[in-house]
């Protein structure tokens, strides 16, 4: 059994019969009362955000979850589907289990977070950053450079991100998957 402070960021657990993402935590404590802990947690199957606190060393109920490693095959009317590096077997995942799917291309490798309990995949994660190709940007003005000024640009998914004014179409950039920012530029294939 595991108790509050086996709590750490990026646990699942299964609260009310749904399943919740750890994205912060942390203990108060009181010189009368006991210590408590408390999560911020964001919902794995329903999305939602909630905030629970327990006593300290109360009993709490993790989710076992395994990372594999899948390719990106194609998007449809069903969702994103995926094919298991390891077997083969393919997997679809609505668009809503995907992290940051404006930024999926084809063929790229990603995470899949696999509920032990039940074998049906609860999320997908990208790498934390990607490499893309600009496929589409207004040109700099030349000399306008004493300023961090930002222009969007087109990805090869068709994502827009905003870019430095130096970032030319048909470069390539690294991009933060999880907040979608540019990262740098860099040369083709790193």
């Amino acid at each position: 059994m595991a108790t509050t402070a086996d709590i750490r960021t990026g646990l699942i657990l299964k609260i009310d019969g749904n399943l919740y993402s750890v994205v912060e935590f942390g203990q108060n404590k009181t010189a009368r009362a006991g210590a408590k802990v408390w999560a911020k947690m964001k919902g794995v199957d329903n999305g939602r955000t909630i905030e629970q606190t327990w006593n300290s060393g109360e009993t709490i109920y993790p989710v076992r979850v395994e990372r594999h490693n899948y390719q990106f095959l194609y998007k449809d009317d069903t969702g994103y589907t995926f094919m298991n590096l390891e077997n083969y077997e393919q997997i679809t995942v609505p668009e809503s289990s995907v992290d940051a799917p404006q930024f999926l291309k084809d063929g790229q490798e990603v995470s899949v977070l696999i509920n032990t309990e039940t074998d049906t995949p609860m999320g997908v994660e990208l790498p934390d950053k990607i490499v893309l190709q600009v496929t589409y940007s207004e040109p700099g003005v030349k000399g306008d450079t004493a300023t961090r000024t930002l222009k969007p640009a087109t990805v090869e998914t068709g994502a827009t991100v905003n870019v430095p004014l130096f970032v030319n179409e048909g470069e390539f950039i690294r991009i933060n998957a999880k907040t979608g920012d540019y990262v740098e530029r860099v040369k083709e294939g790193s």
